[in-house]
């Protein structure tokens, strides 16, 4: 692998930019030029979050254009719909299959689309959608559903194991190591 350009989308509060972290610290680890850019929704509520990640031997800009991401990494089913159309024809997309309601579904504006990932998968072959918060519940708790989703990108992207799990001790607070390694494991091990 020479380059990689990984978009992370979800929803405000769900830890995309943790992984984001996360993610730049293996690229560096495997001596990659690394860009990051946070692009922020109404995140406190909710909103739409994108992260772009990009590595290679050099990166001049940290933004992806439309069909210019390998992988598109998204923490919830509407977010993967609402920025598809920034994946390469060929590119591989994670979905996590939770359902967050936007506020005009809440108001009851507008309804929330139904079989997302099965549109999606009839597009793209490269089709992963796992069901991340129950496996994050089992290991303790829901907020590492990112970090679960990351295990599911590790296997995927084929980086050595063992650089995300030195990255996630150096990002990730102490009191927490512990329970994001048994959530990338869990991840890591998901059937795909």
């Amino acid at each position: 692998m020479d380059k990689l350009n990984i978009m992370i989308v979800g929803v405000g509060g769900q830890g995309t930019l943790l992984a984001s972290r996360i993610l730049g610290n293996v690229a560096m680890k495997m001596s990659f030029d690394v860009k990051v850019s946070e692009v922020h929704g109404m995140a406190q509520r909710g909103g739409s979050v994108v992260t772009y990640v990009k590595f290679a031997k050099k990166v001049y800009s940290p933004l992806i254009e439309k069909g210019e991401a390998d992988i598109l990494l998204a923490f919830e089913k509407l977010e993967a719909l609402r920025w598809v159309e920034f994946l390469k024809e060929d590119g591989s997309i994670i979905i996590n299959k939770q359902r967050i309601d936007p506020v005009p579904v809440i108001l009851g504006k507008e309804k929330y689309p139904e079989e997302i990932v099965e549109k999606i998968n009839k597009v793209f072959d490269k089709t992963v959608a796992v069901d991340a918060l129950p496996i994050a519940r089992e290991c303790g708790n829901i907020k590492a559903v990112n970090v679960v989703l990351l295990g599911v990108l590790a296997r995927i992207t084929g980086i050595d194991k063992s650089i995300w799990l030195e990255s996630i001790k150096e990002v990730v607070p102490q009191k927490i190591q512990e329970l994001n390694i048994k959530a990338f494991e869990a991840g890591f091990n998901v059937e795909v």
